[in-house]
């Protein structure tokens, strides 16, 4: 082989195991879930929660014939959206966070399909997700319109690519006005992307981190209002259009 080309070849090798050992780094150092989130992995006598490559929280009462799934934001461990699944599977609802490759729910759009196969009794699916989650959850949407009945975005919009304008899914869209990243001009810009009958959520005072709980996010604004309220608007909304869909 000549010299040259062993040469590059091992410039090449030494290239790739840096970039593996970068990405293995930068994947260790995902916004880490709070204290108040791995709480909620606790099974009670209202939802049992089971943890694996996904977040399953069933409803110990029955089983529930509506399904949600949550595509998580980027690089956010998946715990973060516990008490979020938690408090909406308690209404009755299977919840189910998918933990996605080095954080990143661009690398699996898809995922939700093998959720839906390996639950075939559920007969309605929602699908959602936060910022960049919330964007591959609108691309799963769109290409899956025979299977999804409900979309909810937090802080999160669809890519042109993936206009849901002419859709009859249900969509509800929550976002704060002090997002630093998914801004009101952005969210403003999105509306054109989604089904008139959209549900339009502002949380006054909200910001881009406090959809979930992993404490703050670089390039986000101060929230001036209290996690657990921004939560609590989350929530209500996200129930509201899984209620529409059962």
């Amino acid at each position: 082989m000549n010299k040259k080309i062993r040469i590059l070849l091992s410039v090449l090798g030494i290239i790739l195991i840096l970039l593996g050992i970068g990405l293995m780094i930068w994947n260790k150092t995902a916004a880490e879930p709070m204290p108040e989130a791995l709480a909620f992995l606790e099974s009670d006598p209202e939802v049992t929660v089971e943890i694996g490559h996904w977040l399953i929280f069933t409803p110990a009462s029955e089983f529930p014939d509506t399904g949600f799934i949550f595509y998580p934001g980027a690089h956010v461990d998946y715990r973060a959206y516990a008490p979020a699944a938690h408090r909406i599977a308690a209404e009755g609802f299977l919840v189910i966070i998918v933990q996605m490759p080095l954080g990143l729910a661009v690398f699996d759009i898809d995922a939700a399909k093998d959720v839906q196969a390996t639950y075939p009794q559920i007969r309605h699916w929602a699908i959602g997700g936060h910022s960049l989650g919330g964007a591959m959850a609108a691309a799963y949407a769109k290409s899956h319109p025979d299977s999804i009945e409900g979309l909810a975005l937090w802080a999160a919009y669809p890519s042109a690519n993936d206009s849901l304008a002419d859709s009859e899914i249900r969509v509800v869209s929550v976002f704060g006005s002090e997002d630093g990243l998914a801004t009101d001009k952005k969210i403003e810009a999105s509306k054109q992307l989604l089904p008139p009958d959209t549900i339009w959520v502002k949380i006054e005072g909200g910001n881009h981190a406090q959809f979930g709980w992993y404490g703050d996010q670089a390039g986000d604004n101060v929230a001036t209002v209290s996690r657990e309220k921004q939560q609590e608007q989350t929530i209500s909304a996200t129930i509201k259009m899984l209620e529409q869909i059962k």
